[in-house]
């Protein structure tokens, strides 16, 4: 029995990449064909201009918040969609609102990867603990299971007691939901005096699996993996046994970018993650996930050899409201495109003496004339954003690995 799904997990990453860039040539070409969106997006690019996979940083990124408006004044896909709404196999909204198509009646959301590195095997009994309406993750982890040959019990969420008798009457092996509702039905089942001792793995997504809660599972005799998933594209990265940070699904790209920016980051830093999957019928080419996170070096100790990621580590979407005037991260970020001096900028808003106070800290290299740079991108950040803010400089590396570009410390602010 093999510790891997497929052979893709052990292949090269020059393999890999190829395999990549063959299937985002075919999706370009199909989407500028079948999808208005991506016909009017995408009708600079030539399919022959993309030489290897850093080539995509010439294409345009898509974003949550766009994809809402997009839906909203064409419904029901914003024109993204490649087929009829009528051809697609289900139909979810999720909040926002949010349309996300099943487009073929199959594990189009890959998650059976990350239930085959916790361990589920043929024949196990899943216990799936998402929600079957309205948003589509408890389809998603219900095809993975399936994908896997095993049987699902749909508990959906909430009802704590039948959740119990339900894992207890039919000794589910594999647990599916939130890091914490496990939790919660393992409580109420010592409350009830029927302990649950069927369950040895988990699954879990959708919100933090704290140090302690991880420890308390492992002290009951189950082992947790985390996986990040999004409604949007599906799996993006999933733990494995080596528990060091989150392998790439093996039919996505990632990138991590400079939030507001679809500027790569230098590998490390951390940056807004950008996800290009090759849903047939509902691409989503550098989708942006509003997600944080940062490329690891190396390779898993586990053997499989997709890049990894450090896992989720908070949101890029830091837009703020300064004087009344909203400033979001690609104001910033169109600051910096204008001044090539600028490795990397920050935005400090603070409060002084009961007034928004707008700061640029700017790393730049060594520049001959300060004050007429400092003069320059004064008057940019006052064009860009409409404000007036002042610029201190800073030496290279001097300013936080943390992914943000607008630090907002006022109360109620977004640091």
């Amino acid at each position: 029995m093999s510790d891997y799904f497929d052979h893709k997990e052990t292949r090269s990453q020059v393999e890999r990449e190829n395999d990549h860039l063959e299937k985002l040539r075919r999706l370009i070409n199909s989407a500028k064909e079948l999808s208005p969106f991506y016909r009017e997006s995408l009708k600079q690019i030539k399919v022959e201009s993309l030489k290897g996979l850093s080539d995509l940083a010439a294409l345009p990124i898509v974003r949550k918040s766009e994809l809402i408006e997009l839906q909203s004044s064409a419904p029901p896909f914003g024109g993204l969609g490649m087929v009829p709404a009528g051809e697609m196999a289900r139909l979810f909204l999720s909040p926002g609102p949010i349309v996300e198509p099943q487009g073929k009646d199959e594990d189009i959301w890959r998650v059976a990867r990350a239930l085959h590195a916790v361990g589920l095997r043929r024949g196990g009994i899943a216990h799936n603990c998402f929600a079957y309406h309205f948003t589509p993750a408890g389809i998603m982890f219900d095809y993975a299971a399936r994908t896997l040959g095993c049987a699902v019990f749909p508990g959906g969420v909430g009802q704590t007691e039948d959740q119990v008798k339900a894992i207890n009457r039919f000794q589910s092996d594999t647990y599916m939901g939130t890091p914490d509702f496990l939790k919660i039905i393992l409580e109420r089942a010592e409350s009830l005096d029927t302990p649950i001792t069927s369950i040895d793995k988990a699954l879990v997504t959708g919100g933090p699996l704290f140090p302690d809660l991880r420890n308390y599972y492992q002290e009951k005799g189950i082992h947790v993996r985390q996986c990040y998933a999004t409604a949007d594209v599906g799996l993006i990265a999933y733990e494995s046994s080596a528990m060091e940070g989150m392998i790439i699904d093996e039919d996505v790209i990632v990138e991590i970018v400079r939030p507001g920016t679809g500027d790569l980051v230098p590998e490390g830093e951390v940056g807004e993650v950008i996800v290009t999957c090759f849903n047939p019928n509902y691409p989503l080419i550098r989708f942006a996930t509003g997600d944080l996170s940062a490329i690891m070096e190396g390779q898993s100790p586990c053997g499989r050899s997709n890049r990894r990621i450090k896992g989720w580590m908070g949101r890029a979407d830091q837009t703020t409201k300064v004087r009344g005037m909203f400033i979001h991260p690609e104001q910033v970020g169109r600051v910096v495109e204008k001044h090539p001096e600028i490795v990397k900028a920050r935005l400090e808003v603070s409060d002084l003496n009961g007034k928004d106070n707008m700061v640029l800290h700017c790393e730049v290299l060594n520049i001959k004339n300060i004050p007429e740079l400092e003069r320059q991108i004064s008057e940019t950040i006052r064009i860009e954003c409409r404000l007036r803010g002042e610029v201190i400089f800073k030496t290279v590396g001097d300013l936080p690995n943390d992914g943000k570009v607008i630090n907002d410390t006022r109360s109620g602010g977004v640091s």
